[in-house]
């Protein structure tokens, strides 16, 4: 058996009016994430990780934000292609680990069931999902409250 790893990154800028999602749970918020699909920086992330882990490209070539078909996705598609293509190159997901930088909402409360949500998705143990929340001390546009960000790391195994 050999392991992989893969690094994903997604940031989105806040917008009124529309519901916020992240690891595939709707929070309450005064803001959603501005973006093509639903905005799950969360799911775009591991999506992202998940690719490049398996040297399979990104999010943007796969479910590229050009097409239509896209529009308003629901990120749990995403994460399943992924997993979906992850698995013809007899590859399967082994962890997550995601870090989500934010100064508002606050997520520790939305954790478990972000972990639940994405491990579902990701048709893994919730054990082997890990995601924490941090702040950026006010510092830059996350900072600000302009938006937020999400890094995620994936291991892969054959």
């Amino acid at each position: 058996m050999s392991r992989r790893v893969g690094i994903g990154y997604d940031s989105h800028r806040f917008q009124p009016g529309i519901p916020l999602r992240l690891g595939g749970v709707t929070i309450e918020h005064s803001h959603g994430l501005a973006g093509h699909s639903d905005g799950d920086a969360v799911f775009h992330a591991i999506t992202d990780a998940l690719l490049g882990a398996a040297s399979l490209g990104d999010i943007g070539s796969m479910f590229p934000d050009s097409d239509p078909k896209w529009k308003d996705a629901d990120s749990r598609t995403f994460i399943r292609g992924a997993v979906e293509a992850l698995a013809s190159q007899k590859l399967a997901v082994h962890n997550v680990d995601v870090t989500v930088i934010t100064e508002s909402p606050r997520l520790r409360p939305h954790v478990e069931a972000m972990c639940a949500a994405t491990a579902a998705a990701l048709g893994i143990d919730i054990r082997n999902v890990s995601i924490k929340a941090k702040s950026n001390e006010g510092m830059g546009w996350i900072g600000r409250g302009e938006g937020l960000a999400a890094i995620a790391v994936a291991t892969i195994e054959s």
